[in-house]
């Protein structure tokens, strides 16, 4: 059986929506937004309008990078995360498993949110728990 080349979907506000599956691991991609064809979208995780995810990110299953979101290179979404609207992680970050990080907040180069955590909207997060950043 083909599988499909695209899916639809309607917003509540009658916008449809069509994602395209990446060539680099089948996750969906919403035709606005941008992913380098080097970075990894996992079956089941979803990259929305208008969000960019850089050369060699990972965003694994289930996960979800939200409209205007940004994905640097290297950097990870961990499965079933979100990326809220607007939020940026940093080169090399990674957000943690079932992790939230919130609308507009900016997760510095390197940055790590552990599993299950959240980071709150517009937070400026520049160093993980347990580590130093120079200054």
């Amino acid at each position: 059986m083909r599988r499909r080349k695209y899916e639809e979907f309607d917003e509540d506000n009658g916008t449809t929506l069509r994602y395209a599956r990446h060539e680099n691991g089948g996750g969906f991609v919403e035709s606005h937004a941008h992913v380098d064809a080097t970075a990894f979208v996992a079956p089941h995780a979803y990259v929305d309008r208008d969000a960019v995810v850089g050369a060699g990110a990972r965003v694994h299953s289930g996960a979800w990078v939200d409209h205007d979101a940004v994905v640097y290179a290297g950097a990870v979404v961990g499965s079933a995360a979100h990326v809220a609207p607007g939020a940026v992680v940093g080169r090399g970050a990674k957000v943690g498993a079932r992790a939230k990080v919130g609308a507009k907040a900016h997760l510095w180069d390197g940055v790590r949110v552990p599993d299950d955590e959240s980071v709150a909207d517009g937070a400026v997060v520049r160093s993980s728990p347990g580590r130093q950043r120079a200054a």
